[in-house]
């Protein structure tokens, strides 16, 4: 992230180099952010903005979303918060996934041994 000079310690990207980036206009921006709580960037002393990666990665779904999908803002946040919450579930699934696997894979283990060391039956 760029630390601008006189910022009080805030690091992130200004407003101006987030229009650049994006390429939306600095009062979208702002406008995005009251209709969006996901975005939140940190202000400084003067209440300068300064946007984290996440809050960039962010505003360029955003912007896939509204422009090239046709959502409002508030429709493209909504999304947005799906998006993000269904990473949490599919997160919290595979983690469930990989216990269970591993559970398996122990009475897998568990059985061919005793099958192995068992008398074969006729």
């Amino acid at each position: 992230m760029n630390r601008g000079g006189g910022t009080g310690g805030f690091s992130g990207f200004s407003i101006g180099q987030v229009e650049r980036m994006i390429g939306v206009k600095a009062h979208v921006l702002r406008y995005w952010e009251e209709q969006v709580p996901l975005i939140r960037p940190a202000k400084d002393s003067l209440g300068r903005r300064f946007y984290s990666s996440r809050d960039v990665s962010l505003l360029y779904r955003l912007k896939y979303l509204v422009y090239e999908k046709h959502f409002t803002a508030l429709g493209a946040g909504e999304q947005l918060l799906r998006e993000l919450s269904g990473n949490a579930v599919r997160g919290a699934a595979a983690g469930t996934i990989q216990e269970i696997r591993r559970t398996l894979m122990e009475i897998y283990g568990i059985v061919t041994a005793e099958s192995r060391g068992a008398p074969e039956e006729p």
